[in-house]
């Protein structure tokens, strides 16, 4: 695939970039690992500082930032600008908390072990390569680099070869922020070439977000290089509704849950899963709410729903519906491309699905939900975990015991109780399953690429 800006809008090709060279690479790869071993023993307060100042660039610059974004990948520009300033938010939690998550942890009794002085202390890994994907072409990215910048590693990142304007700006704000040259770098390179990055010592571990084969092919060298790895690979969220719920609360959130970003991200809800007792009256609310919704120019504040960023994507979409369609499913509402440019597909609403369908196994990436009914919560939930991935999930109920219910038991790494799965730099962020190990955000994301290093004194 090129490295280059096509407009999901209009298909037109904006800019080309050309493929990093071996000397460039291991330029990089060698100013990296030479940055590390100076940054590591950099204090958090100078980091912190650091961060603050890219934080405020980006905040500047958000407007900036977000035409990158919708012109890279399609997202409407407030869904982009939003993602910008969560960006900025996810930054200043880091510089604001870092040296609290990595303080030292003292042994309350020493003396259990025979010690004067026994603790563990947090110390960063070394040079880490990203790679990433392009639905959240900042969030993503950040997500990983604050904290682990905050931590002490540095960042190599290879982006997806679709949003090279917005890998390289990230590399820009960290650089005017006040991070010496090295702490984060961008590689415009292809996907054939990261085997080697990952195999080279200087590297030290990695972490995707991405598709399940992409994860795969990364655990799989890693595993062999024995690195550490953090995987999320995608989800496909269940979106329960039981009797007690609000109807017109879960039908909007329902909506808003699944066309969020075009229907392309990971912890969309995807499958929604309606108690046999409501089922109708959440279909109306549902299926009314998704054909309200604008789609067009992904610049003009009055749409609700932009292009698909890649036009192999939207051709994926449509594969799905139409098999389904094929073996009996029913559309209730879209199903069909609009005629002209772009990579539009209109937020579709499907259902009668059975197992031997791909849509009931296979993510969907883009605004297209299914809808299935449930006779009860054990219906429910076996419908609700009938899947390889396990990344978010929603459960609408006011009774308490089915809230304890779905949190016990949907095999997920993220529950959500009335409301929409959302991703805050608060909380960790990671799933189950075929979604992938390991976790973001929060205390436990910073932590991930630290050696938690055991010290005995005498």
């Amino acid at each position: 695939m090129a490295i280059a800006t096509i407009n999901p809008t209009t298909g037109e090709t904006v800019r080309t970039f050309p493929e990093l060279s071996e000397s460039e690479i291991e330029r990089k790869v060698g100013l990296a690992h030479e940055r590390w071993r100076t940054y590591r023993d950099t204090g958090f307060d100078e980091r912190a500082e650091w961060m603050r100042a890219g934080a405020d660039l980006l905040e500047q610059e958000a407007d900036a930032a977000a035409r990158l974004m919708t012109t890279e990948m399609g997202k409407t520009l407030a869904a982009a600008r939003g993602e910008a300033l969560k960006c900025v938010r996810g930054m200043r939690y880091y510089a604001d908390n870092a040296a609290e998550f990595l303080a030292d942890e003292p042994l309350a009794d020493p003396a259990a072990v025979g010690a004067s002085h026994a603790l563990s202390r947090y110390r960063p890994l070394g040079p880490v390569l990203a790679v990433m994907p392009w639905n959240f072409p900042m969030w993503q990215v950040m997500r990983f680099a604050a904290p682990a910048l905050m931590a002490g590693n540095v960042g190599l990142l290879k982006h997806a070869s679709n949003v090279p304007q917005c890998a390289l700006y990230l590399e820009d704000v960290f650089r005017r922020g006040g991070f010496p040259e090295g702490c984060f770098q961008t590689l415009l390179i292809s996907s054939g070439r990261v085997e080697a990055i990952l195999r080279d010592p200087r590297v030290v571990a990695a972490t995707l977000t991405g598709s399940e084969p992409a994860g795969r092919s990364v655990a799989a060298i890693c595993g062999d290089e024995v690195k550490h790895t953090v995987l999320e690979l995608g989800g496909s969220d269940p979106f329960v509704v039981m009797p007690s719920a609000d109807l017109d609360r879960a039908a909007a959130t329902a909506v808003d849950a699944r066309v969020q970003n075009n229907g392309q991200s990971c912890i969309a809800a995807k499958r929604f899963i309606v108690h046999s007792d409501v089922y109708d009256a959440f279909t109306d609310r549902f299926v009314a709410g998704m054909r309200a919704l604008t789609v067009g120019d992904p610049f003009d504040p009055a749409t609700d729903v932009g292009p698909l960023a890649t036009e192999r994507g939207r051709a994926g979409v449509e594969e799905l519906v139409d098999e389904a369609v094929t073996r009996g499913a029913k559309v209730l509402c879209g199903g069909r491309r609009p005629p002209g440019p772009g990579w539009f597909y209109p937020p579709t609403v499907i259902t009668g699905i059975t197992r031997d369908m791909r849509i009931f196994t296979e993510e969907v990436f883009g605004p297209v939900a299914a809808l299935f009914r449930a006779a009860d919560i054990e219906e429910a939930l076996e419908i609700a975990n009938a899947t390889a991935f396990g990344l978010g999930s929603n459960a609408w109920t006011r009774d308490e015991a089915e809230q304890d219910r779905f949190i016990s038991d949907l095999d997920a790494g993220q529950v959500f109780i009335n409301g929409k799965t959302v991703s805050y730099p608060d909380l960790p962020f990671g799933g189950v399953k075929r979604s992938g190990y390991g976790r973001e955000l929060s205390a436990h994301g910073i932590r991930e690429f630290c050696n938690l290093k055991t010290v005995w004194i005498g």
